[in-house]
């Protein structure tokens, strides 16, 4: 077999946010760094995706010189929670967004490529260690090689990194009736737990809905049809005229998370980085990708790209660690209903209570002092016979 066509200091598999972050990552540290983004699509491309953008993802991105970067998109401030009749509908301390990937990922990769990442059409699929770096196919060959490329993640398979649990999800984009305008809500199931349905304004007339379940061991997944029904009995009439429907996987992050040592790293859905309270992830794949980027700058400017591994390592445990307990401990108290209901409680009861839950759930918050005492106020209380929900 002929040699690799091309060498990379630093080559990512996969262009969503978890691969552009390590890029744009890699390029502000060292603008120097010849830096190849591998995809097997051309972009614009679409995504299945919730399309949620938390505020705290741009503040990572203005982190690294990417700025405006949804200026001109509606941003949704009302987030809607609910279980049966306990719910919560609050404004968030700072607004969000709905952006469908293929607006979002294409802009990434617009800002990656603006600073010299170059993006390369390619579908990895065989990885192996040759004398020149980390192979990709035989064809190009990285010094550091960071796999960015989801849930079936080729680079996560040549690591060994065994898979941790996993939910199903569908989505579609169906018209926003006037209800749900201008909000993002969540219905969490009552029967089939934890599943929850969602409806989510992206401000152009349309709602990115669908519904996700987390897969058990000994069951079978649940069909497309069983999805869809999903969605019309937690949130009725919301998949009315929907197009686009699109399944995905996502791999729930667990209570801890050890990055493989070495020039070979994972970031984003490719190192099983969901929230299993929400399912977000784009958060979660901006916050590794920048920091596997800089780990990789920094381990290729120290001449040792074997170190990317443990810098790496060091950079996310500050961020994650805590927080990876924290929600693990959430998703197994929120399994039980009489838990979840209370949190709700808890949140319409107390703005701040609400402010971190969302923290916790969409981007690196903790279960506060706060938090911890409001539910479990909530759980000793007597709840109403038929709490509605509330709104302030």
């Amino acid at each position: 077999m002929s040699g690799p066509t091309t060498t990379w200091d630093l080559l990512v598999v996969g262009a969503g946010p978890a691969g552009t972050a390590t890029a744009l990552g890699a390029l502000a540290w060292d603008p120097r760094l010849r830096v190849g983004l591998l995809d097997r699509a051309a972009f614009p491309r679409d995504k299945a995706c919730g399309d949620g953008v938390a505020p705290q993802v741009l503040d990572l991105l203005a982190g690294v010189g990417v700025r405006g970067l949804l200026d001109d998109r509606v941003p949704v401030r009302r987030l809607r929670l609910q279980r049966g009749a306990a719910g919560v509908d609050r404004d968030m301390a700072r607004p969000g967004w709905v952006v469908p990937r293929a607006v979002l990922d294409a802009r990434l990769v617009d800002a990656a490529r603006a600073r010299g990442a170059q993006l390369v059409r390619h579908r990895a699929r065989r990885i192996t260690a040759g004398r020149d770096g980390t192979l990709v196919d035989g064809l190009h060959a990285a010094r550091v090689l960071v796999g960015a490329d989801g849930a079936s993640s080729v680079v996560r398979r040549a690591c060994g990194a065994a898979p941790g649990p996993t939910a199903l999800a569908l989505r579609g984009y169906a018209p926003v009736p006037a209800e749900r305008r201008g909000a993002q809500v969540i219905v969490f199931g009552t029967t089939r737990q934890p599943s929850y349905a969602w409806s989510f304004d992206c401000g152009d007339g349309r709602a990115n809905v669908g519904y996700g379940e987390l897969l058990g061991p000994h069951q079978p997944a649940p069909t497309r049809a069983e999805l869809l029904g999903g969605v019309e009995e937690l949130l009725p009439g919301a998949g009315r005229g929907a197009t686009g429907w699109r399944g995905h996987h996502l791999p729930l992050a667990g209570g801890r998370w050890r990055p493989p040592r070495g020039p070979v790293l994972l970031a984003g859905d490719a190192a099983g980085l969901v929230n299993p309270m929400t399912g977000e992830g784009i958060f979660y794949a901006v916050a590794t990708g920048l920091a596997a980027g800089r780990a990789a700058a920094e381990a290729l400017g120290a001449g040792d790209p074997g170190s990317a591994g443990r810098r790496y390592a060091r950079r996310t445990r500050p961020l994650l660690a805590a927080h990876l307990r924290h929600t693990a401990l959430a998703a197994r108290l929120i399994d039980a209903g009489p838990v979840l209901d209370a949190g709700l409680r808890a949140a319409a009861g107390d703005q701040r209570v609400f402010d971190d839950l969302v923290a916790l759930g969409l981007a690196d918050g903790r279960i506060t002092p706060r938090v911890a005492t409001a539910l479990l106020s909530a759980l000793l209380a007597s709840p109403p016979a038929a709490h509605q929900l509330q709104e302030t």
